[in-house]
């Protein structure tokens, strides 16, 4: 029986996690095969994994609260985040985890020390980008459009305001992780509450990936050194791969797939 991996989102048009993750199986020899899935009802996300037969999954957006509530068994980090983007059948039963985390702290490696960083949303990625900084004592500042998502942030004492009442400081990292951009040229907050604050910042990090989005272009603008998500996705990627193969990434593997990411 060929293995199926399957990536779950609504839209999932865009992504390139199949050609990524499919260069890893291809590298290792699996005849697995990984494919997108668009899926509408969050709620259905677990039912749909099984009936499908998939023995791994990805989970983006807007899927990764829904996917934390229906798994069987959540480990790791991600019972904190309460988000996962990793599903697994472990004897018989679906167990999530989340490798959003660890992957940004990967991909923010080479801006090198970062002590203060504003964070942009107030979703299942900041969720995990929030708690993973925290882990690794880099303060952080969560700032959402709307004061209804920030209960969870004042629940683990991250410090968190809503554009109306927002307190800027000097943060050497500013990250978007909202969709703003993805699929439209909307920035992730008003360019009046942003710029200010990417004129003083040294580094600016986009969890979307494949394009400069208008949040990195006026970071751009404003002299930061400037990333998109591009490496997350890499490293998020690899380590759900090592969950969906049981085998261990060595730096030629990790190679393959950023060679698939990259469509080259």
């Amino acid at each position: 029986m060929t293995k199926k991996f399957v990536i779950f989102g609504n839209p999932v048009a865009h992504s390139k996690s199949p050609q990524m993750q499919n260069a890893g199986l291809k590298y290792i020899n699996s005849d697995g095969v990984y494919e997108k899935h668009h899926l509408e009802d969050g709620n259905t996300i677990k039912e749909v994994f099984l009936q499908n037969g998939y023995s791994g999954a990805n989970i983006t957006v807007p899927h990764k609260e829904f996917a934390f509530a229906n798994a069987d068994i959540v480990k790791g980090i991600a019972k904190e985040i309460e988000a996962v983007n990793t599903y697994v059948i472990e004897e018989g039963k679906v167990v999530a985890y989340n490798t959003d985390a660890p992957g940004f702290l990967k991909a923010i490696e080479s801006f090198g020390k970062v002590q203060n960083v504003l964070l942009l949303g107030a979703g299942g990625t900041a969720k995990a980008i929030s708690l993973a900084l925290k882990e690794k004592n880099i303060k952080v500042t969560v700032l959402n459009r709307s004061e209804g998502k920030l209960d969870f942030f004042k629940n683990h004492n991250i410090t968190s305001f809503s554009w109306e009442n927002f307190k800027p400081e000097i943060y050497d990292l500013v990250v978007n992780s909202t969709s703003a951009g993805l699929k439209d040229d909307y920035l992730p907050a008003p360019k009046e509450i942003i710029e200010p604050i990417l004129k003083n910042a040294s580094f600016a990090f986009d969890c979307v990936y494949g394009k400069i989005t208008p949040f990195l272009a006026l970071a751009r603008e404003n002299n930061c050194e400037i990333k998109d998500g591009e490496d997350m996705l890499l490293y998020q990627g690899v380590l759900a791969f090592e969950l969906f193969t049981n085998t261990k990434a060595d730096e030629k593997l990790v190679e393959a797939m950023r060679k698939g990411l990259k469509g080259e």
